[in-house]
């Protein structure tokens, strides 16, 4: 999917409720006019929702002005679209059990040296 036009397009009135109440990923990037490649989508979908939420989690959307809240929605949603598009899901380890799955595991029955008398 791409965007025509040389403008950045505007996003229409009521993007944060409809957010909200979004089902699906592809929900987000129409709303807030997000280009996507749904062969990128259909594997990342869930690491892309997730980082966008990691990214947007100290921010306090409704105390802000809606269309200054969307702006930051649609540049996070981006930005995070862009970094899983660009490797893969695993690479970006978004997920505990993928970030554990690479952390080295001391072995359950290990007795350093210097504990033995």
């Amino acid at each position: 999917m791409s965007m025509c036009g040389n403008h950045d397009p505007v996003v229409a009135p009521g993007a944060l409720a409809r957010l909200k109440a979004a089902d699906s990923a592809e929900e987000f990037f129409e709303i807030l006019l997000v280009p996507y490649d749904q062969a990128v989508l259909n594997i990342a979908r869930l690491h892309i929702l997730k980082r966008m939420g990691e990214y947007l989690a100290g921010d306090d959307l409704d105390g802000i002005p809606e269309p200054i809240a969307v702006a930051r929605c649609k540049s996070v949603l981006a930005r995070a679209y862009e970094e899983l598009a660009a490797s893969s899901p695993l690479e970006q380890r978004v997920f505990k059990v993928l970030k554990e799955a690479v952390e080295p595991k001391a072995p359950k029955n290990f007795v350093p040296l210097d504990e033995l008398k």
